[in-house]
């Protein structure tokens, strides 16, 4: 979902929400994506024989990470030199939609949501919704709508394959759908920085996570409409995602899940195990929303870790000795890696750097 369409008003105090809830028992959900070496025909429906060689992933949960939704959601992925593959099924037993224009706000119906940030910096990051209808909205990114940022609503994923099969009828609401299904096919050629950009994860990870907005409904004239109340207002929204990022907000892509693109084949078993250099950027996100909240309740930036850190942070056994900069630009924590001697930093506006 777009966030700055719809909490534009509150942003400011949804961002002091999620500077106050650290949310450290969220752990990222991760996933292995095996290479296919068959074509995969996009018609939404998982009858390619490759489909059945992966598994699904975990249910989806409500994006706080506790309450179970309503209905089910699982996806799959693949890939092969030029696609990122996914494949969600969604239990649904009323299928609707209206939106068929490109790049409206497609969250305003039922739909699925792609969310990607190839190199994990939380900066520059990709958004893609599409509905029942297979409409889809594609954004890109600069930031997190906590910071200052840039959208670009006009970017589109060129060569983006998608299809919707729905099981039952879409827009009948004198019966009852089992639900949708929908299969995907992203080119890598989309996420591409410059023409000599090699950017196929073989073997790497990506963060990723995916969302279903669902609304409850009313039907009015015999036609679907999100539900009101007796006040005319619309009743919230369900945000069931795969990796949950423990508030109301997508737009964390530090909480997002790890898909290793293994170059394995499909029906092959690969193993992935999430860095302790992860585990320490969790840590630096953790005195990143620190940061913004002491802002939130003092006007002024902290100058000393003392005023964020409640304890030492210990990540295997290995105490982590991050060192907090404050400049004419803002400020940046940073620390050097006992596990591979990288210099990890968190800037101001929250971009997550790595020194080699």
């Amino acid at each position: 979902m777009n966030i700055n369409c719809r909490y534009l008003l509150v942003l400011y105090c949804m961002s002091l929400l999620a500077c106050a809830q650290s949310n450290t028992s969220i752990i990222p959900k991760k996933y292995v994506a095996y290479k296919t070496s068959e074509a995969i025909e996009i018609d939404g429906e998982d009858t390619d024989v490759v489909w059945s060689e992966v598994e699904w992933t975990d249910a989806f949960i409500d994006i706080e990470g506790v309450k179970k939704p309503k209905y089910s959601t699982h996806v799959k992925m693949l890939w092969d030199n030029t696609y990122f593959y996914i494949l969600a099924i969604m239990e649904e037993p009323h299928v609707w939609g209206h939106l068929v224009k490109r790049d409206t706000i497609i969250f305003h119906n039922n739909d699925f949501e792609i969310f990607i940030d190839p190199d994990g910096d939380s900066h520059n990051y990709y958004e893609l919704e599409i509905n029942a209808l297979n409409t889809p909205w594609d954004l890109f990114i600069s930031k997190p709508y906590r910071d200052e940022n840039v959208v670009l609503n006009d970017w589109n994923i060129t060569g983006l394959k998608s299809a919707v099969k729905v099981n039952g009828t879409i827009n009948n609401p004198n019966d009852t759908d089992k639900g949708w299904m929908l299969e995907i096919a992203i080119p890598w050629k989309a996420y591409k920085k410059g023409y000599f950009h090699k950017n196929v994860p073989k073997d790497e990870f990506w963060r990723v996570n995916f969302s279903r907005v669902n609304w409850d409904y009313q039907i009015v004239d015999g036609q679907y409409q999100r539900k009101r109340d007796a006040n005319g207002k619309l009743h919230h929204e369900y945000n069931w995602v795969w990796s949950p990022t423990g508030v109301v907000n997508m737009h964390e892509p530090e909480k997002w899940g790890y898909v290793f693109f293994s170059s394995k084949e499909a029906g092959e078993k690969d193993s992935f195990t999430i860095s302790n250099d992860e585990k320490i950027k969790w840590k630096l996100f953790e005195l990143y929303r620190a940061q913004k909240q002491y802002f939130g309740k003092n006007g002024l930036w902290a100058t000393s870790l003392d005023s964020l850190l409640a304890e030492p942070i210990s990540i295997e056994n290995e105490t982590i000795k991050p060192i907090l900069e404050n400049h004419s630009q803002g400020w940046n924590v940073s620390v050097k890696s006992p596990f591979s001697g990288h210099q990890l930093i968190i800037r101001e506006d929250s971009k997550f750097i790595t020194n080699k």
